[in-house]
C-alpha cells in the first residue's frame, strides 16, 4: 500500500460549495467585465455549478446570495438543482447594495434602516427553510470613514442586538456565521474587523452562532492558520471562503498566489477536527466554501481549478507525518519538523489524484475534460440576450 492509498479513503467525503455569484459578471472598481455564455438567470448559474461537480466530484452545493438569486419558488430551485444533481447551499445576506445602507445596516444610527436590514435577514431564513439550507451567512460592510463620523461603541452595541434577533429566529439546525473583513468598503474603521471581533460577537449568542474565515480579508503577514487553530480550539471555526490575494481583497483561484499558505491551513483544518466526518450527522462542522471572482479567466474552469487546488493540498496536509512531526516537536528538533512539514508539501500528488478519479468515474484531467466536453461554446451559443447575472 503506497502512502496515498493510505489516505485515499479520507478524500470521499471532501465537499467545497460554490457560490453561485463566481459564474456571474465581475471585475474591479472601474470595471465589470463582460463575457458570452455568462447566465442570466439563477438555474443557468446552477447548471454552471453542476457541470463542474459533473467533471470534479467535489462540489456538491451551491452558495445562493439574496437578493441576486431571488426566485418566487424556493422549493422549485431546489428540485431544479437536485436534478442536476447538486443541492442549495448557504444563504448569504446582502445589505451593502442598498442606498439606505450607505452608513451602515446593522449598525446604523436609524433604527428604521436597522430594521431593514433585520428584516432582510429573517427574509432569508425563510428562504433557508425552504432549500433546507443549514447557514446564513452575515457579510456586513458597515463601518466608518472618519474619526468622529459615529460611536464605535454604539455600533458594537447595535450590532450585538440587531444579530440576537436574527439568531433567535433559526431553527436548532440552523447556524447564523458572521464574516469579517479588516478594512473596504470603511477605511476608518469596519464594524467587524477581526476574528475577534466576530467570535465575540457569536460567542455572545449561542452554540449555532459561529465564525465565517475568508481567506482574503486579512492585512498582508497575518499567520491565518493561527486564526484557523485558535477558531477550531474554541469551537467556532463555522466556514471558509476560500480565495486567494496579493495585496487586499483580491478574490482570486484559491492557491494562485501562496499555495503553501493553503496547505498549511488545511494542515490545521485537519490538526483540529475540522475536516472530515465530525458530527453525528457524518459532516464536518466546517464549511468548505470559495467566495472568487473571474475577472479575465472563464468562469467554470476557474472554479473547476479552484476545487482542484484545495484537493490536492488537502491531500498533501493528509500525507503529512503527524507521528514524526509530533516526535520532532516533542524533542526540540526545530529543523527536523519544518522538514516533516515540507516533505508533504512537496509530494506531488497530481498522478495519484488522476488515478483516484479514474477509478471512481471521474475524468482523471476534470480542466482538460472540460475543454473537451464542448458546454463553453453550447452556452455562449445559447445564452444570447436577456441580461446577464453580475455585481448587481
Amino acid at each position: 500500500m503506497t502512502k496515498f492509498d493510505a489516505i485515499a479513503s479520507r478524500l470521499e467525503g471532501q465537499a467545497i460549495e460554490l457560490p453561485s455569484w463566481a459564474f456571474g459578471n465581475s471585475g474591479t472598481r472601474f470595471k465589470v467585465f463582460g463575457q458570452p455564455g455568462v447566465p442570466r438567470t439563477v438555474e443557468e448559474k446552477i447548471a454552471d455549478a453542476a457541470k463542474v461537480h459533473e467533471l470534479t466530484g467535489l462540489a456538491p452545493t451551491v452558495a445562493l446570495h439574496i437578493p441576486w438569486d431571488t426566485v418566487d419558488d424556493y422549493a422549485a430551485l431546489k428540485a431544479y438543482a437536485n436534478g442536476l444533481g447538486v443541492d442549495l447551499g448557504t444563504i448569504n445576506t446582502n445589505t451593502f447594495q442598498d442606498d439606505d445602507y450607505k452608513l451602515g445596516s446593522l449598525t446604523h444610527p436609524d433604527a428604521a434602516i436597522r430594521k431593514k436590514a433585520v428584516r432582510h435577514a429573517l427574509d432569508c431564513i425563510e428562504i433557508m427553510d425552504a432549500t433546507g439550507s443549514r447557514d446564513l451567512k452575515v457579510w456586513l460592510a458597515d463601518g466608518t470613514n472618519y474619526p468622529g463620523q459615529d460611536d464605535i461603541r454604539s455600533r458594537q452595541d447595535r450590532l450585538a442586538d440587531a444579530l440576537a434577533e436574527i439568531y433567535a429566529a433559526l431553527s436548532d439546525d440552523q447556524r447564523l456565521v458572521l464574516e469579517y473583513k479588516f478594512f473596504e468598503p470603511a477605511f476608518y474603521h469596519t464594524d467587524v474587523p477581526d476574528w475577534g471581533t466576530s467570535y465575540a460577537h457569536v460567542a455572545a449568542l449561542g452554540d449555532r452562532a459561529m465564525v465565517c474565515l475568508d481567506t482574503g480579508h486579512h492585512a498582508p503577514g497575518t499567520n491565518i492558520e493561527f486564526i484557523v487553530a485558535q477558531l477550531l480550539r474554541l469551537g467556532k471555526l463555522g466556514s471558509f471562503d476560500f480565495n486567494s490575494r496579493f495585496y487586499a481583497d483580491d478574490d482570486l483561484i484559491v492557491g494562485a498566489a501562496d499555495p503553501f499558505q493553503l496547505f498549511r491551513i488545511i494542515v490545521e483544518v485537519i490538526r483540529g477536527g475540522g475536516y472530515g466526518p465530525a458530527n453525528p450527522d457524518g459532516h464536518s462542522g466546517v464549511a468548505f466554501m470559495l467566495d472568487q471572482c473571474h475577472n479575465i479567466e472563464k468562469k467554470i474552469p476557474g472554479q473547476i481549478r479552484s476545487v482542484l487546488n484545495v484537493q490536492e493540498m488537502t491531500a498533501r496536509a493528509l500525507l503529512l507525518d503527524r507521528e514524526a512531526l509530533g516526535a520532532a516537536q516533542d524533542t526540540g528538533d526545530v529543523l527536523g519538523a519544518n522538514e516533516v512539514l515540507m516533505d508533504a508539501f512537496y509530494t506531488d500528488v497530481r498522478a495519484d489524484l488522476a488515478a483516484w478519479r479514474e477509478s471512481r468515474g471521474l475524468p482523471a484531467d476534470p480542466m482538460r475534460a472540460y475543454a473537451e466536453s464542448g458546454y463553453q461554446s453550447q452556452i455562449e451559443n445559447e445564452r444570447v440576450g436577456g441580461t446577464q447575472a453580475g455585481w448587481s
